[in-house]
């Protein structure tokens, strides 16, 4: 036992499980097909909501993040590998004093997974539309219809001209020098971006994959190694690189793009994907 199990009071005067928070994983897998599905955990018929359906989790304990407490929660549940989990996203549900958080990630098969400890009766994938035909666990039906539409990755492209031009580090005496800046700077986003744009996703920190899109003279920037940020050197116009990878988009993808191009913007919308400014991305690096 950790020192996060045990019961905890909320400013809404409910008692929950989980001294120090809970949270749960989210898990899914989008098919060949475009089916969406979603791993639920039947809950054993002994345990609080005992019988319904839910998202693997539990109490978090003191020294642990959500993703981190999720994870694990879910590995002392059932038999799912959770290193294969892909993290795209967490949304919190504040009770004032007490949160659960939602973890949502992608898996890239819908693996055999069955119940690993006596709180599971069983582990089963359902189609996210036939969801809401299992009786639920309360907490979990009341945030569904707030998650059932995240069940995508964010892919944050940078137009790497337009970002460089809106920061005065003296780019213009060294364009390559300036965009690798920019690209190593764009690092700190791997532990996660808060404030996406309003209605984007229900989500409270995202972890997106970065991708900075360079030109010209830039473009040697993509030749250098670059942990956790994914540069493209468009053999053209950057825009015209921009737009290919927003229309390439695959259904468990949605994009976001950082310029403040004014046509570049209404291409990419047109395709598809969500755009805001550098003053955006510059705030969060």
């Amino acid at each position: 036992m950790g020192d996060g199990d045990g019961w905890a009071d909320c400013g809404q005067g409910h008692t929950h499980w989980g001294r120090f928070g809970a949270a749960g994983l989210l898990a899914y897998h989008h098919d060949a097909e475009g089916q969406v599905w979603i791993l639920l955990q039947q809950r054993a018929w002994w345990g609080i909501g005992g019988g319904t359906w839910g998202m693997f989790g539990g109490a978090l304990h003191s020294h642990e993040d959500a993703v981190t407490g999720a994870l694990r929660e879910t590995a002392e549940e059932c038999t799912l590998d959770t290193g294969t989990v892909n993290v795209h996203g967490t949304s919190v549900e504040d009770h004032g004093g007490w949160s659960f958080t939602s973890v949502m990630g992608s898996l890239p098969e819908r693996a055999r997974v069955g119940p690993a400890s006596r709180e599971t009766r069983k582990a089963e994938w359902v189609r996210v539309e036939e969801v809401t035909d299992r009786k639920l666990f309360e907490p979990f039906a009341r945030s569904w219809p707030r998650l059932q539409d995240a069940m995508k990755g964010l892919v944050l492209v940078v137009d790497a001209a337009n970002v460089v031009g809106a920061r005065a580090d003296g780019w213009w005496k060294d364009r390559a020098g300036a965009n690798a800046r920019l690209r190593d700077d764009l690092k700190k986003l791997n532990g996660g971006v808060e404030g996406l744009p309003s209605g984007l996703f229900p989500f409270n920190r995202c972890f997106p994959q970065v991708v900075l899109v360079v030109e010209g003279a830039a473009r040697s920037v993509a030749d250098e190694p670059s942990d956790g940020v994914k540069v493209v050197a468009a053999p053209g116009s950057g825009d015209d690189q921009i737009v290919e990878l927003v229309q390439r988009a695959g259904p468990g993808t949605a994009h976001l793009v950082v310029t403040a191009d004014r046509e570049l913007r209404a291409r990419c919308q047109a395709a598809g994907a969500a755009v805001t400014g550098p003053r955006w991305l510059l705030e969060r690096l």
